[in-house]
Protein backbone atom coordinates (compact mmCIF):
# COMPACT_ATOMS: atom_id res chain seq x y z
CA UNK A 1 0.00 0.00 0.00
CA UNK A 2 2.97 2.30 0.76
CA UNK A 3 4.05 1.86 -2.92
CA UNK A 4 0.98 2.43 -4.43
CA UNK A 5 0.32 5.21 -2.14
CA UNK A 6 4.04 6.68 -3.57
CA UNK A 7 3.21 5.86 -7.15
CA UNK A 8 -0.16 8.19 -6.86
CA UNK A 9 1.16 11.05 -4.72
CA UNK A 10 -1.35 10.26 -1.71
CA UNK A 11 -1.30 9.03 1.44
CA UNK A 12 -1.88 5.34 2.65
CA UNK A 13 -5.04 5.94 4.26
CA UNK A 14 -6.44 7.37 0.61
CA UNK A 15 -5.38 4.04 -0.39
CA UNK A 16 -7.42 2.50 2.28
CA UNK A 17 -10.62 4.58 1.24
CA UNK A 18 -10.19 3.71 -1.85
CA UNK A 19 -10.07 0.36 -1.46
CA UNK A 20 -12.73 -0.29 1.34
CA UNK A 21 -14.98 2.92 1.34
CA UNK A 22 -14.13 4.39 -2.33
CA UNK A 23 -17.31 7.04 -1.84
CA UNK A 24 -14.98 8.91 0.87
CA UNK A 25 -12.47 9.38 -2.01
CA UNK A 26 -13.02 12.07 -5.04
CA UNK A 27 -13.05 10.98 -8.34
CA UNK A 28 -9.79 12.09 -9.51
CA UNK A 29 -7.99 10.96 -6.80
CA UNK A 30 -9.79 7.66 -7.15
CA UNK A 31 -8.83 7.42 -10.72
CA UNK A 32 -5.36 7.96 -9.73
CA UNK A 33 -4.98 5.13 -6.82
CA UNK A 34 -6.89 3.00 -9.06
CA UNK A 35 -4.07 3.24 -11.99
CA UNK A 36 -1.13 2.84 -9.42
CA UNK A 37 -2.64 -0.78 -8.34
CA UNK A 38 -3.17 -1.67 -12.12
CA UNK A 39 0.48 -0.65 -12.59
CA UNK A 40 1.92 -2.23 -9.66
CA UNK A 41 -0.32 -5.44 -9.83
CA UNK A 42 -1.07 -4.69 -6.50
CA UNK A 43 -3.03 -7.09 -4.72
CA UNK A 44 -4.38 -6.84 -0.88
CA UNK A 45 -4.20 -9.10 1.80
CA UNK A 46 -7.56 -10.66 2.77
CA UNK A 47 -5.94 -12.36 5.56
CA UNK A 48 -4.51 -8.48 6.90
CA UNK A 49 -7.70 -7.27 6.29
CA UNK A 50 -9.78 -9.36 8.04
CA UNK A 51 -7.30 -9.17 11.25
CA UNK A 52 -8.11 -5.56 11.12
CA UNK A 53 -11.95 -5.63 10.77
CA UNK A 54 -12.34 -8.52 12.67
CA UNK A 55 -14.25 -10.35 10.62
CA UNK A 56 -14.51 -12.24 6.77
CA UNK A 57 -16.10 -12.25 3.76
CA UNK A 58 -16.17 -15.63 3.01
CA UNK A 59 -19.15 -17.65 3.57
CA UNK A 60 -18.99 -21.75 3.36
CA UNK A 61 -21.06 -24.07 1.84
CA UNK A 62 -20.65 -27.43 3.09
CA UNK A 63 -23.10 -30.02 1.32
CA UNK A 64 -23.34 -34.08 0.88
CA UNK A 65 -21.94 -34.57 -2.97
CA UNK A 66 -21.00 -31.64 -5.46
CA UNK A 67 -21.21 -34.17 -7.83
CA UNK A 68 -24.75 -34.02 -7.46
CA UNK A 69 -26.82 -31.34 -9.88
CA UNK A 70 -28.40 -30.29 -7.31
CA UNK A 71 -26.18 -29.23 -4.62
CA UNK A 72 -24.65 -27.62 -7.88
CA UNK A 73 -27.92 -25.82 -8.09
CA UNK A 74 -28.01 -24.77 -4.47
CA UNK A 75 -24.34 -23.10 -4.38
CA UNK A 76 -24.92 -21.32 -7.61
CA UNK A 77 -28.07 -19.80 -5.81
CA UNK A 78 -25.87 -18.93 -2.82
CA UNK A 79 -23.31 -17.54 -4.71
CA UNK A 80 -25.60 -14.63 -6.45
CA UNK A 81 -26.58 -13.89 -3.26
CA UNK A 82 -23.16 -13.62 -1.55
CA UNK A 83 -21.98 -11.66 -4.47
CA UNK A 84 -24.96 -8.94 -4.15
CA UNK A 85 -23.58 -8.61 -0.35
CA UNK A 86 -20.25 -8.04 -1.59
CA UNK A 87 -18.76 -11.65 -0.19
CA UNK A 88 -17.56 -15.06 -1.61
CA UNK A 89 -18.24 -18.43 -0.76
CA UNK A 90 -16.16 -21.17 -0.28
CA UNK A 91 -17.66 -24.65 -1.65
CA UNK A 92 -16.87 -28.08 -0.02
CA UNK A 93 -18.28 -31.54 0.17
CA UNK A 94 -18.85 -34.18 3.12
CA UNK A 95 -19.14 -37.16 0.75
CA UNK A 96 -22.10 -37.83 3.46
CA UNK A 97 -19.27 -38.55 6.32
CA UNK A 98 -19.84 -37.10 9.47
CA UNK A 99 -16.28 -37.57 10.25
CA UNK A 100 -15.46 -35.10 7.21
CA UNK A 101 -18.01 -32.66 8.51
CA UNK A 102 -16.48 -32.61 11.60
CA UNK A 103 -13.12 -31.88 9.72
CA UNK A 104 -15.07 -28.71 7.47
CA UNK A 105 -16.49 -27.45 10.68
CA UNK A 106 -13.10 -27.44 12.41
CA UNK A 107 -11.45 -25.66 9.81
CA UNK A 108 -14.07 -23.54 8.68
CA UNK A 109 -13.75 -22.16 12.62
CA UNK A 110 -10.02 -21.50 11.98
CA UNK A 111 -10.76 -19.33 9.15
CA UNK A 112 -13.29 -17.58 11.38
CA UNK A 113 -15.41 -17.84 8.15
CA UNK A 114 -18.47 -15.20 7.99
CA UNK A 115 -21.21 -18.03 8.36
CA UNK A 116 -21.56 -21.57 7.04
CA UNK A 117 -24.28 -22.88 5.28
CA UNK A 118 -24.68 -26.91 5.41
CA UNK A 119 -26.71 -29.76 4.57
CA UNK A 120 -25.79 -32.12 8.20
CA UNK A 121 -24.82 -35.58 7.68
CA UNK A 122 -24.76 -36.12 11.73
CA UNK A 123 -28.37 -35.48 13.26
CA UNK A 124 -26.98 -34.79 16.47
CA UNK A 125 -25.22 -31.79 15.39
CA UNK A 126 -21.93 -32.69 17.18
CA UNK A 127 -20.31 -32.53 14.09
CA UNK A 128 -21.35 -28.64 14.33
CA UNK A 129 -19.86 -27.99 17.56
CA UNK A 130 -16.50 -26.18 16.23
CA UNK A 131 -19.25 -23.40 14.73
CA UNK A 132 -20.74 -22.90 18.00
CA UNK A 133 -17.82 -22.39 20.03
CA UNK A 134 -16.69 -19.87 17.77
CA UNK A 135 -20.11 -17.94 17.62
CA UNK A 136 -20.15 -18.26 13.63
CA UNK A 137 -23.77 -18.88 12.36
CA UNK A 138 -25.15 -21.41 10.17
CA UNK A 139 -27.65 -22.37 7.97
CA UNK A 140 -29.12 -25.50 7.43
CA UNK A 141 -30.32 -26.50 3.50
CA UNK A 142 -32.08 -29.30 2.35
CA UNK A 143 -32.79 -29.81 6.27
CA UNK A 144 -35.26 -29.03 8.58
CA UNK A 145 -33.36 -27.49 11.93
CA UNK A 146 -34.09 -29.70 14.86
CA UNK A 147 -36.68 -27.89 17.37
CA UNK A 148 -33.67 -27.14 19.97
CA UNK A 149 -31.34 -26.25 17.26
CA UNK A 150 -30.45 -22.68 17.23
CA UNK A 151 -30.03 -22.58 13.61
CA UNK A 152 -32.15 -21.23 10.74
CA UNK A 153 -33.29 -23.32 8.16
CA UNK A 154 -34.33 -24.32 4.33
CA UNK A 155 -35.83 -27.19 2.99
CA UNK A 156 -38.57 -28.80 1.15
CA UNK A 157 -41.35 -30.85 2.92
CA UNK A 158 -39.81 -34.25 1.92
CA UNK A 159 -42.66 -36.06 3.62
CA UNK A 160 -44.95 -34.37 1.56
CA UNK A 161 -42.54 -34.81 -1.52
CA UNK A 162 -42.34 -38.50 -1.34
CA UNK A 163 -46.06 -39.18 -0.84
CA UNK A 164 -46.41 -37.05 -3.84
CA UNK A 165 -44.54 -39.48 -6.34
CA UNK A 166 -45.83 -42.54 -4.19
CA UNK A 167 -49.43 -40.99 -4.98
CA UNK A 168 -49.01 -40.60 -8.23
CA UNK A 169 -47.68 -43.61 -8.99
CA UNK A 170 -50.69 -45.74 -6.97
CA UNK A 171 -53.28 -43.22 -8.62
CA UNK A 172 -51.87 -44.89 -12.42
CA UNK A 173 -52.86 -48.46 -10.55
CA UNK A 174 -49.36 -49.51 -9.67
CA UNK A 175 -49.69 -52.46 -6.89
CA UNK A 176 -46.45 -53.62 -6.40
CA UNK A 177 -44.64 -50.33 -5.73
CA UNK A 178 -40.84 -50.39 -4.50
CA UNK A 179 -38.69 -47.60 -3.06
CA UNK A 180 -35.40 -47.23 -3.36
CA UNK A 181 -33.98 -45.67 -0.24
CA UNK A 182 -30.37 -43.66 0.80
CA UNK A 183 -28.35 -43.79 3.44
CA UNK A 184 -31.00 -43.44 6.49
CA UNK A 185 -28.84 -41.85 8.75
CA UNK A 186 -29.71 -38.82 6.38
CA UNK A 187 -32.90 -36.96 7.60
CA UNK A 188 -34.03 -36.91 4.29
CA UNK A 189 -34.13 -40.03 3.38
CA UNK A 190 -36.17 -40.81 6.43
CA UNK A 191 -38.61 -38.51 6.01
CA UNK A 192 -38.73 -39.23 2.53
CA UNK A 193 -39.56 -43.18 3.61
CA UNK A 194 -42.33 -42.13 6.00
CA UNK A 195 -43.57 -39.83 3.82
CA UNK A 196 -44.08 -43.05 0.54
CA UNK A 197 -44.68 -45.36 3.06
CA UNK A 198 -48.12 -43.25 4.64
CA UNK A 199 -49.44 -43.55 0.64
CA UNK A 200 -48.64 -46.93 0.17
CA UNK A 201 -47.54 -49.12 3.54
CA UNK A 202 -47.00 -52.42 1.92
CA UNK A 203 -44.10 -50.43 -0.43
CA UNK A 204 -41.11 -53.19 -1.01
CA UNK A 205 -37.99 -51.17 0.03
CA UNK A 206 -34.33 -51.14 -1.03
CA UNK A 207 -31.72 -49.24 0.41
CA UNK A 208 -28.53 -48.28 -1.06
CA UNK A 209 -25.15 -46.80 0.93
CA UNK A 210 -24.83 -44.03 -1.78
CA UNK A 211 -26.99 -41.13 -3.45
CA UNK A 212 -25.17 -42.15 -6.82
CA UNK A 213 -25.78 -43.03 -9.94
CA UNK A 214 -23.77 -46.61 -9.24
CA UNK A 215 -25.82 -47.18 -6.13
CA UNK A 216 -28.77 -46.69 -8.75
CA UNK A 217 -27.54 -49.31 -11.11
CA UNK A 218 -27.00 -51.78 -8.01
CA UNK A 219 -30.57 -51.09 -7.04
CA UNK A 220 -31.36 -52.05 -10.65
CA UNK A 221 -30.11 -55.25 -10.51
CA UNK A 222 -31.71 -55.71 -7.23
CA UNK A 223 -35.33 -55.06 -8.87
CA UNK A 224 -35.13 -57.54 -11.28
CA UNK A 225 -34.37 -60.13 -9.35
CA UNK A 226 -37.46 -59.67 -6.89
CA UNK A 227 -40.75 -62.32 -7.16
CA UNK A 228 -42.70 -61.14 -8.37
CA UNK A 229 -41.12 -57.95 -10.23
CA UNK A 230 -42.10 -54.02 -8.69
CA UNK A 231 -44.31 -52.44 -11.62
CA UNK A 232 -43.49 -49.43 -10.61
CA UNK A 233 -40.00 -47.60 -8.45
CA UNK A 234 -39.49 -44.47 -6.63
CA UNK A 235 -36.19 -43.50 -6.00
CA UNK A 236 -34.88 -41.22 -3.18
CA UNK A 237 -33.24 -39.12 -5.76
CA UNK A 238 -33.17 -38.31 -9.69
CA UNK A 239 -29.24 -40.08 -9.60
CA UNK A 240 -30.61 -43.30 -8.32
CA UNK A 241 -33.21 -42.95 -10.77
CA UNK A 242 -31.13 -42.69 -13.62
CA UNK A 243 -28.81 -45.74 -12.45
CA UNK A 244 -31.77 -47.59 -12.29
CA UNK A 245 -33.01 -46.55 -15.37
CA UNK A 246 -29.40 -47.75 -16.89
CA UNK A 247 -30.11 -51.26 -15.26
CA UNK A 248 -33.11 -51.73 -17.36
CA UNK A 249 -31.95 -50.52 -19.98
CA UNK A 250 -29.38 -52.73 -20.70
CA UNK A 251 -31.63 -55.87 -19.70
CA UNK A 252 -34.04 -54.88 -21.89
CA UNK A 253 -36.83 -53.49 -20.14
CA UNK A 254 -38.91 -50.72 -21.69
CA UNK A 255 -39.89 -47.44 -19.16
CA UNK A 256 -42.75 -46.85 -18.26
CA UNK A 257 -44.03 -50.16 -20.02
CA UNK A 258 -42.77 -52.90 -18.29
CA UNK A 259 -42.06 -50.62 -14.80
CA UNK A 260 -42.70 -47.00 -14.51
CA UNK A 261 -39.92 -44.79 -12.81
CA UNK A 262 -40.00 -41.39 -10.34
CA UNK A 263 -37.08 -39.73 -9.08
CA UNK A 264 -36.60 -36.95 -6.66
CA UNK A 265 -34.46 -33.21 -7.37
CA UNK A 266 -35.61 -32.72 -10.78
CA UNK A 267 -32.08 -31.77 -12.20
CA UNK A 268 -31.67 -30.64 -15.32
CA UNK A 269 -30.64 -34.59 -16.36
CA UNK A 270 -34.02 -35.45 -15.52
CA UNK A 271 -35.22 -33.81 -18.45
CA UNK A 272 -32.80 -34.85 -20.86
CA UNK A 273 -32.92 -38.60 -19.68
CA UNK A 274 -33.24 -41.23 -22.45
CA UNK A 275 -36.80 -41.43 -21.11
CA UNK A 276 -37.54 -37.95 -19.40
CA UNK A 277 -37.79 -38.31 -15.47
CA UNK A 278 -41.10 -37.59 -13.58
CA UNK A 279 -39.60 -36.52 -10.72
CA UNK A 280 -40.21 -34.36 -7.42
CA UNK A 281 -39.38 -31.12 -7.84
CA UNK A 282 -37.02 -29.05 -5.32
CA UNK A 283 -36.33 -25.38 -5.59
CA UNK A 284 -32.27 -25.54 -5.15
CA UNK A 285 -31.42 -22.05 -6.84
CA UNK A 286 -33.83 -20.52 -4.54
CA UNK A 287 -33.10 -22.08 -1.50
CA UNK A 288 -29.21 -21.41 -1.85
CA UNK A 289 -30.46 -17.74 -2.25
CA UNK A 290 -32.80 -17.83 0.54
CA UNK A 291 -29.95 -19.72 2.93
CA UNK A 292 -27.14 -16.97 2.53
CA UNK A 293 -30.24 -14.16 3.49
CA UNK A 294 -30.68 -15.76 6.46
CA UNK A 295 -27.37 -16.28 7.07
CA UNK A 296 -26.63 -12.90 6.59
CA UNK A 297 -29.53 -11.44 8.65
CA UNK A 298 -28.00 -13.25 11.76
CA UNK A 299 -26.05 -9.94 12.21
CA UNK A 300 -29.04 -8.27 13.35
CA UNK A 301 -29.45 -8.05 17.13
CA UNK A 302 -32.89 -8.78 16.94
CA UNK A 303 -32.95 -11.91 14.75
CA UNK A 304 -35.73 -14.46 15.02
CA UNK A 305 -34.25 -18.22 13.57
CA UNK A 306 -36.95 -19.09 10.38
CA UNK A 307 -37.53 -22.46 9.40
CA UNK A 308 -38.21 -22.45 5.93
CA UNK A 309 -39.77 -24.99 4.37
CA UNK A 310 -40.81 -25.25 0.72
CA UNK A 311 -43.58 -26.95 -1.02
CA UNK A 312 -42.54 -29.61 -3.34
CA UNK A 313 -43.65 -30.26 -6.86
CA UNK A 314 -44.18 -33.23 -9.17
CA UNK A 315 -42.66 -32.57 -12.66
CA UNK A 316 -44.93 -35.30 -14.71
CA UNK A 317 -42.76 -37.32 -17.55
CA UNK A 318 -42.54 -40.24 -19.70
CA UNK A 319 -40.97 -42.15 -17.19
CA UNK A 320 -44.20 -42.97 -15.07
CA UNK A 321 -46.58 -43.40 -18.28
CA UNK A 322 -49.03 -42.20 -20.46
CA UNK A 323 -50.64 -38.52 -18.76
Amino acid sequence: MKDVAQDAGVSVGTVSNVLNRPERVAPATRSRVLAAIERLGYVRSESARQLRAGRSRMLALLVLDLANPFFVAVAKGASAAAREAGLGVMVCHSAQSAAEEAEYAGMFAEHRVRGVLVTPVDATGLSLAPLRRQGIPYVCVDRLAGPGEAACSVSVDDHAGAALAVGHLVARGHRRVAYVNGPLHLTQCRDRLTGALSVAPHLHVLDVPRLDVAAGRDAGARLLGLTPRPTAVFCANDLIALGVLQTLHTAGLRVPDDLALVGYDDIEFAAAAAVPLTSVRQPAFLMGRRAVRLLLSEADPDHVHERVVFPPHLTIRRSSGPG
